[in-house]
């Protein structure tokens, strides 16, 4: 005789496997977040009355689960295009250095890693990175570090090869546009952040100056 009290209790029990199974799907768990960024704009103008502008269009980041599955670990892709402007001088000219500043539990909203490490940004705004290119980072809680986007392959005035974390342009504009750029985070177990920057130097006839712009910071989870 068939038992239909077992044969109710074995369907629920298919049942609750089944939805537990949905909810830790490998698709659930690894989805993607994509983040707009209102990019910015920055009007600077020099001792010799020069104007310079710059500004970050089109910026945004992919947040995804890391590969290592851990709380210690984050990834994203961010995108973006710096661009700059430079009126009123003449025999003008400059570099664009775009980068990201990275930090686990600090504060980089006023501008580089506010009491964090590794972060180093003089008054005017200027960035130094702590790591000169690559996404690929390993942060402490309470650290920041910092990093540029290019790394341009050429030889040198000998001959040997060089790598430029700069792009140059000559005339009075200039620009940078980069996409899916990996930022990488090993290491921190609280909040993370990042940041871009975009830093200008530009040159005149009767000036050379850094020209800093931030970008807005944004959660790495």
């Amino acid at each position: 005789m068939i038992n239909r009290k077992k044969l109710a209790r074995l369907a629920g029990l298919g049942a609750a496997t089944t939805i537990a199974m949905g909810l830790f799907s490998t698709g659930a768990a690894s989805a993607d977040t994509f983040v707009p960024l209102p990019g910015g704009e920055l009007v600077k103008t020099l001792s010799d009355g020069t104007v310079v502008t710059v500004r970050m269009v089109g910026e945004s980041a992919t947040i995804s689960p890391s590969m290592g599955a851990t709380p210690v670990h984050r990834n994203a892709w961010a995108s973006g295009s710096a661009q700059v402007e430079i009126a009123g001088g003449e025999d003008v000219g400059g570099k664009i250095y775009p980068g990201y500043v990275v930090g686990c539990q600090v504060n980089i909203d006023g501008g580089g890693a506010e009491g964090g490490a590794g972060a180093d940004v003089d008054t005017e705004g200027a960035v130094s990175p702590s790591a000169e290119t690559g996404g690929n980072l390993t942060i402490g809680p309470g650290q920041a570090k910092s990093f540029y986007i290019l790394d341009i392959e050429e030889p040198d005035d000998y001959g040997s090869e060089d790598h430029a974390t700069n792009n140059s342009f000559q005339g009075n504009s200039g620009s940078v546009t980069w996409s899916d750029q990996t930022i990488g985070l090993s290491g921190c177990g609280g909040y993370a952040q990042a940041r871009s920057f975009v830093k200008v130097e530009v040159e005149t006839e009767n000036v050379i100056t850094f020209v800093t712009l931030w970008g807005q910071p944004f959660s790495l989870g």
